[in-house]
């Protein structure tokens, strides 16, 4: 099913830009994401499921799962460290893969909490490492035509879509025990995609540790990180609970699959387009208005989720929670910080945002969702959102030039 996919994908990408100068076809480059994302579909929506099925309890599954990107937090910034002083990311994606398959599969044959924490620990060290540097390989790739990012990014989506559809119809036929061996099948997909480009930025110079340290401290990225975390912070009870929320609420993991992946197609939708709202409008206005929906969208969730019209305009402002926080924070990212510092402030972005947020929301909504209800969990979450919206709309007078 997935490999059927690859040469659509390919005509669609190269047609969409021919226009663009690059040394690698951005065919290539789509692959890669779309196999990573595939993984992505699979872990977010099933795993927590997997984890309940095997007998632990919410607080544990939100342990297990914080795991995932808590390392996030440091594992980029160690790897982007030395992607910038080496120049050479394209190894260390490829280091990077493969590592996370060899210790995926002890998740896969050694069980009980602390060999599934320690594995888990192991395999997204690696996992989540690479990334940050693929976003770098392909800013780079595309030249002046960076614009058409999130042409290339929407094949992650689509890889995403195609997981979260076929597992939910899977696993309404067999077992969920089965997930490890599917996700294993996508990591060994990342590992080979990222044989197909040959080009990669290099080495850029030696840039000071302080003169990035100078840029991280200004107000306008403070202000974006903080943004960044608080917005994966909220993300915490979707990735960890939702499918478990709508279990309960009595969707099959064929509706539960769909429901996942209709947001994403929202999000693909978005991303076709995405380049001419970044062209046209200022960042501040795109991530201002994605933050107030996203907000709406997790105190919807938390109302209205049994009503399935309802839930399904829920999941379509996936493409701004998403699809728009997403592509408008790698473009402030891209013009915020020097080349030299490209592979370090890709990775603290991620370790701000799907790092410390996204580990701290996922063990919080554990702890919410063992002492309250999901429901509770998705309420705070909409606030966190709401806050984020309104930190943005008092410093709006301080930003500069980025943001516009």
């Amino acid at each position: 099913m997935l490999w059927s996919v690859l040469p659509i994908l390919r005509l669609v990408s190269e047609d969409s830009l021919k226009d663009v100068d690059r040394r690698d076809a951005s065919w290539k480059l789509s692959t890669f994401y779309f196999f990573y994302f595939a993984l992505v579909g699979g872990i977010a929506p099933f795993l927590p499921v997997y984890l309940q099925n095997t007998g632990y309890g919410a607080a544990e599954v939100g342990q297990l799962m914080s795991i995932i990107m808590l390392t996030k937090l440091l594992a980029p910034n160690f790897w982007g460290w030395i992607a910038d002083r080496t120049g050479r990311q394209l190894l260390l994606v490829r280091v990077g893969s493969f590592s996370a398959s060899v210790f995926f599969l002890g998740f896969l044959l050694l069980h009980g909490f602390w060999w599934h924490a320690l594995f888990l620990v192991l395999f997204s060290c690696f996992w989540n490492a690479v990334l940050p540097q693929w976003e770098v390989i392909t800013l780079f790739n595309l030249g002046d035509g960076r614009s058409q990012y999130s042409r290339i990014r929407l094949w992650g989506s689509v890889g995403f879509i195609v997981v979260v559809s076929g597992l939910g119809l899977f696993f309404d036929y067999f077992s969920i025990h089965w997930l490890p061996f599917w996700l294993l099948a996508f990591l060994c997909g990342i590992f080979l995609t990222s044989w197909l480009v040959h080009h990669q930025p290099g080495k850029q110079g030696h840039g000071s540790f302080m003169e990035f340290i100078r840029t991280v401290k200004s107000v306008d990225v403070l202000v974006f990180f903080v943004t960044a975390f608080l917005v994966q912070l909220s993300f915490g009870p979707y990735y960890t609970f939702l499918s478990i929320y709508l279990s309960n609420l009595g969707y099959d993991m064929v509706t539960i699959g769909a429901l996942w992946g209709l947001g994403v197609l929202a999000e693909v939708l978005l991303f076709i387009r995405m380049h001419k709202f970044i062209e046209r409008f200022p960042l501040r206005m795109i991530i201002l208005l994605c933050l107030s929906l996203t907000a709406l969208r997790w105190l919807g969730i938390a109302y209205l989720a049994s009503n399935v019209l309802l839930l399904v305009m829920l999941q379509l402002l996936h493409a701004a929670s998403f699809g728009g926080l997403h592509a408008s924070s790698i473009e402030m990212v891209h013009r915020s910080f020097k080349p030299e510092h490209a592979g370090q402030a890709q990775a603290m972005y991620s370790a701000v945002s799907f790092g410390a947020g996204g580990s701290l929301g996922a063990f919080a909504s554990g702890m919410l969702v063992e002492q309250y209800s999901i429901s509770t969990a998705f309420v705070l979450a909409g606030v966190v959102s709401a806050l984020s919206a309104l930190l943005l709309l008092i410093v709006w007078p301080q930003l500069n030039r980025f943001w516009d």
